[in-house]
């Protein structure tokens, strides 16, 4: 599932030659052309363009024909690439999307590359999505996550001097806010990203595997707990209880001056800050706390795998192309580029400078991703867990809701 919040347009110059398909060079033809799918406002130009230049310096065999693709359709575009026999070389896809491509059986398997490309420091909410069935079919490119961004001068004034650290004192601290007509934190009745975050620090999860079978597990005691943590914090503000961060968008709340407290991507400060001048430099941002302060809470970890198709007809070069793309050199231009996480927590030195990106790399390393199922797609779609915090936060009794909640993502998995 993507996080976009990067502004401008990622479109390729002229000079980048697109074209529609990969092509299998002749024996005068020059270098191998290799077609890989960027998505439209993943990086800039100027980041892709430099990439370009230093892999085909490094590569005198191998040509990049990069071609931007958008968002809308982007599913049946994959799918249908995936079973042709002219597919691109590299898909730049959604990390949660990994298995539903997966299971089309078009996708190349790159287990025996993970050890090369230093797979045991991926931050996990990348490269488990990635991994089906014990085998690495998506390699993780780059993560964003949520964070708490949040008004400088409400905690000055509240005498709150550090972020807090541990949820009891980020809940104390919240209601410390909640004075003068200040709101201590924003946070709407659906925002399930979060709630999935906070089970997870329970030891719960949203569905489970066994047997081959999938099972929603909402209902379960930690599950339960985690949607505990969030009704007492979503109480301490006046977020509506059945709509999500996007009705009305909450950077647009925030921008008002009266909020002290949102999660979000770091990118919504610069919505509020264009919103609201005013604001400009009073925006600070902490990972979203854990149980316990030695580490940060749970959080679920959107970005980018790279996949190469079974129909590449250049899988070799493929690989090199993802190689360079998730080596050190290209995770840490990427990082100061664009803000982002990257993809091993070795990097995490590469965002020290920054405040908003540091605090999400510290939140990455305890990343988490949507179950692995390629019908989970499926259950967003009519997301039953936004139902049922809503019926929960609206006095509904709690184990019944989950219950009926659980039963739904069943049979949507199951189906």
């Amino acid at each position: 599932m993507k996080i976009r919040f990067i502004a401008g347009s990622a479109a390729l110059a002229a000079a980048l030659a697109l074209s529609a398909c990969s092509s299998s060079p002749g024996a005068d033809a020059g270098p191998e052309r290799l077609t890989v799918w960027i998505m439209k406002d993943s990086v800039t130009e100027d980041f892709l363009g430099r990439f370009t230049q230093d892999f085909e310096r490094r590569h005198k065999d191998i040509a990049l024909d990069i071609q931007i693709q958008e968002w809308d359709g982007i599913g049946e575009k994959v799918t249908a690439a995936l079973a042709s026999t002219d597919a691109p070389d590299v898909i730049e896809v959604g990390n949660t999307q990994v298995a539903q491509y997966a299971a089309s059986g078009g996708v190349k398997d790159l287990t025996d590359r993970t050890e090369e490309l230093s797979g045991k420091d991926w931050l996990p909410g990348l490269a488990e999505p990635g991994r089906i069935d014990g085998k690495q079919y998506g390699i993780p490119w780059y993560a964003a996550n949520r964070v708490v961004l949040y008004h400088k001068d409400h905690f000055t004034k509240a005498g709150i001097t550090t972020p807090p650290a541990t949820q009891d004192a980020w809940l104390a601290d919240t209601a410390k806010l909640n004075k003068g007509g200040i709101q201590g934190i924003y946070l709407p009745g659906q925002n399930w990203y979060t709630l999935a975050g906070f089970i997870w620090d329970q030891g719960g999860d949203l569905a489970t595997r066994s047997g081959g079978e999938w099972k929603g597990t909402l209902d379960t005691p930690e599950a339960l707990a985690g949607m505990d943590f969030y009704r007492r914090l979503q109480a301490l503000g006046k977020g509506p209880e059945d709509s999500d961060e996007a009705k009305p968008p909450q950077a647009e709340v925030f921008a008002k001056g009266d909020v002290a407290q949102i999660i979000s991507v770091p990118g919504g400060a610069k919505i509020i800050e264009e919103s609201n001048p005013a604001l400009k430099g009073k925006i600070g941002f902490f990972p979203v706390p854990g149980r316990t302060s030695d580490r940060p809470g749970a959080v679920f970890t959107g970005g980018s795998d790279l996949i190469v198709p079974e129909a590449s007809a250049h899988q070799d070069a493929a690989y090199e192309v993802i190689k360079a793309l998730t080596g050190d050199t290209w995770q840490t231009d990427m990082a100061k580029t664009m803000s982002y996480v990257p993809n091993r927590t070795s990097l995490a030195g590469a965002v020290a400078g920054s405040e908003s990106t540091a605090a999400m790399a510290a939140g990455a390393a305890q990343g988490r991703a949507t179950p692995n199922s390629p019908q989970w797609a499926a259950v967003e779609a009519t997301n039953p867990i936004k139902q049922y915090m809503t019926a929960v936060l609206t006095g509904t009794d709690p184990a019944k809701a989950a219950k009926n909640a659980s039963d739904s993502i069943t049979r949507t998995l199951g189906s």
